[in-house]
């Protein structure tokens, strides 16, 4: 082996040794956000907890990540025991089920007991999304989501039911959830689901049916809409139902899986379709118009979780990026030295702190809504903001990545980013697409004006804070004029305006949460990149290298 082909071998090991033993610890960016977020004490609470689950994200969880995501170790239905009978399993890998144990012995869902603290519960899933979907993103949302449903809709003898099984922390012993609204014919459209409820005689129901797309398939109980007969049509018919997967002597509750599903990302998480043949199944509430309370809680919970495992996935890519300019050696040095890496390495910090720092604003309005301190106008219209741009921002991100790492960002067994980026396609459609987001944006401002508190809001809290940029000062002045200007437009004029304007909101959002952590730097640079400006090349590269240095 030559002596050139050795030292760049070399420099590779370097680059994977300079990546952090510990996400937590190394994140000086989610500290100070947490600092701001959770308050001095709560976070002195919580810091060993936070650093201890950070080791483990990026040492231990990272290993047993990278093994299921292998293709001979992902989900697979064994329908039938040896003997031919019906039991709907799904087989994992052992290391998923390490995940799992780590995962929730941190208390992430056991946390949900007391309202309002959701923000620090999230710090887990945040360090955990570092390693992509993992095969418990997407269940934790879920379970998350239904615990804060059977609070909210349940009577006390169905939250003594379900409850103390979905908050227990032992893995081995807990019921994890999932949530099906999807069928073949409806997709987004879910007042098209035809899913049947009818009563057993007994106080319980039965559901016949099928759903389209259910992840977590595996999970001990399920989140189900369905009609009842003789029910409206639309989503107003519809009632929440959950259905545990297994009856109590071990059988199959009328659950048959037709296949699991070859997901283009999030693939060690079990997705199948489902029929529901005479499955029994217990009313969350009233039988019918559950479906509010299902958006409000259920969908609106993933919504802040999709944007938190968006914004994890970018954390991972910055991570992987700097060290790898830093370690990468081409034409006679270093390859962060060339303008053009520098500049995505901008890219990729600055969308990274904006995700962070604005997931973490909503989660903590969730909380304050939790506990009845307000926030819910300003909350529903961010979740969904949020939500949009996170997602689309990070598939940029990780794409911005990979061209650092060159033909190297695109070998699985060689980074972190193939899988990251696969997983970040399925996050852009997983609780509402882009468009359908925006549409409903634009509906919840159109009937019950939430841009007013949003923007109010935003003007409130810019005003508390010192060296505001002037780009931002700029966006929020215009922002009333562009919803002005959609309104003035014909329906699908104002349609084609919405997409625009939405980024533009969050743009907004997210350079006023930089601000408030002093990060003026991270809100200057991120307008740039949407909002472009005249500047001469030196300006740009000054800017650049000054948010880096930061």
């Amino acid at each position: 082996m030559s002596q050139i082909t050795e030292g760049a071998r070399e420099s590779l090991a370097s680059w994977l040794q300079a990546k952090p033993r510990n996400f937590y610890d190394a994140d000086r960016h989610l500290r100070s956000t947490l600092r701001l977020r959770l308050g001095e004490t709560t976070l002195a609470r919580h810091e060993a907890s936070f650093s201890a689950f950070g080791a483990l994200a990026a040492g231990p969880i990272d290993g047993w990540a990278r093994v299921t995501n292998q293709a001979a170790n992902l989900p697979r239905l064994e329908r039938y025991d040896g003997i031919g009978r019906r039991t709907e399993t799904i087989v994992f890998h052992p290391d998923y089920h390490a995940i799992g144990r780590a995962v929730y012995r941190t208390g992430v869902m056991s946390g949900y007991a007391e309202p309002g603290g959701e923000s620090a519960q999230l710090v887990f899933f945040y360090l955990l999304g570092q390693n992509g979907e993992a095969g418990h993103c997407c269940p934790l949302a879920c379970t998350a989501g239904l615990i804060k449903l059977i609070q909210r809709r349940g009577d006390q003898d169905l939250q003594a039911r379900f409850l103390p099984a979905l908050l227990d922390h032992d893995y081995d012993t807990h019921a994890h959830a999932s949530q099906f609204l999807t069928e073949v014919q409806g997709g987004s459209d879910v007042g098209a689901n035809a899913l049947r409820a009818e009563p057993d005689g007994a106080g319980g129901w039965l559901l016949t049916g099928e759903k389209w797309f259910c992840s977590a398939a595996d999970a001990q109980l399920y989140l189900v809409t369905a009609r009842p007969a003789g029910a409206a049509g639309g989503t107003g018919g519809l009632g929440a139902f959950i259905v545990p997967r297994l009856l109590q002597d071990g059988e199959p509750n009328g659950i048959h899986l037709r296949r699991l599903k070859d997901k283009l990302g999030t693939r060690s998480m079990a997705s199948a379709e489902i029929d529901f043949v005479g499955a029994r199944a217990v009313a969350i509430g009233e039988a019918t118009g559950a479906f509010k309370d299902v958006v409000e809680v259920v969908l609106d919970t993933s919504r802040l979780y999709n944007a938190m495992a968006c914004a994890a996935a970018m954390r991972r890519a910055e991570i992987e990026a700097r060290a790898y300019g830093a370690a990468r050696q081409a034409f006679g040095g270093a390859i962060e030295r060339f303008p053009l890496v520098r500049r995505s390495l901008a890219l990729i910090a600055a969308g990274t702190r904006a995700a962070v720092a604005s997931t973490f604003y909503t989660a903590t309005l969730a909380d304050r809504m939790a506990v009845g301190r307000g926030g819910d106008e300003v909350y529903r219209l961010l979740v969904n903001v949020n939500k949009y741009w996170t997602s689309v921002r990070n598939t940029q991100v990780l794409r911005e990545a990979i061209e650092v790492l060159g033909g190297n960002g695109a070998i699985e067994e060689f980074s972190v980013l193939p899988r990251l980026y696969r997983d970040a396609i399925v996050l852009e459609s997983w609780e509402g697409t882009h468009n359908v987001l925006c549409a409903q944006i634009a509906r919840d401002i159109a009937r019950y004006a939430l841009d007013r508190p949003y923007l109010e809001e935003l003007r409130t809290r810019l005003a508390a804070v010192r060296g505001v940029p002037a780009a931002v000062d700029e966006l929020l002045a215009r922002l009333p004029r562009e919803l002005d200007a959609i309104a003035r437009m014909d329906g699908d004029a104002a349609a084609l305006a919405m997409r625009p304007f939405v980024e533009h909101l969050a743009l907004g959002q997210q350079s006023v949460c930089l601000l408030e952590q002093g990060d003026a730097l991270a809100a200057d640079h991120l307008l740039s990149l949407h909002l472009p400006r005249a500047e001469t090349p030196a300006e740009t590269l000054g800017r650049i290298d000054a948010l880096l240095a930061s």
